[in-house]
């Protein structure tokens, strides 16, 4: 007969996106995780396989969890709205009170070495869908007529993405969720007004 697993695989994944959300991915060490997990390095590696598998494992869970809002904010009526609802939506889950402040993609890319190249990678990719996905939101709002035809969807995807990075280390470096929420106003002023 089988053991019994001594611990809660999905209880642990969602300890181990908390412990890498606060000390990002190379400032995590396999033995903070087992700590904070309660579990032995190899009941860690039998459920998990090694860490890097463990962390794409919490930035699935990440972005189920906490970034799902992102896209009924991009079916928003308008696409200002759509941009609005997005940063606000971003800068509830930056200051979330249950979570260690800022963003596991963020606080996980910030100090990458070469050793961690495919993490950083990883990291990089997933943003691009995100932004892929708002200038595709874009681009449709410029077809519809509800965004300027001359201005760049691309560029404006770009943008608004580097406003919620900027956002996430704020965040972590203790910014409120007041103080983002008026970055968000201050971003907002720069949307773009059809002329025709």
């Amino acid at each position: 007969m089988g053991r019994h697993r001594e611990f809660d695989p999905d209880e642990a994944l969602h300890i181990a996106l908390q412990v890498f959300r606060r000390r990002g991915y190379e400032g995590t060490s396999i033995s903070d995780l087992t700590e904070a997990m309660g579990i032995t390095r190899p009941s860690l590696y039998a459920a998990f396989g090694n860490k890097e598998e463990l962390f794409r494992r919490t930035l699935d869970l990440y972005e189920r969890r906490h970034l799902c809002f992102a896209h009924e904010a991009l079916q928003a009526p308008t696409a200002r709205e759509a941009v609005e609802r997005l940063l606000r939506g971003y800068v509830d889950v930056l200051t979330d009170p249950t979570s260690p402040p800022g963003c596991l993609g963020v606080n996980g890319a910030m100090a990458c070495s070469e050793a961690n190249e495919a993490i950083r990678e990883e990291l990089v990719a997933r943003r691009m869908v995100n932004e892929n996905n708002l200038r595709e939101r874009l681009e449709k709002a410029r077809s519809d007529g509800d965004f300027p035809g001359d201005e760049d969807p691309t560029d404006w995807a770009r943008y608004i993405v580097s406003v919620g990075l900027g956002m996430a280390v704020r965040a972590a470096s203790g910014a409120s969720r007041e103080e983002l929420h008026r970055v968000v106003v201050v971003a907002m002023r720069t949307w773009p007004i059809r002329t025709s």
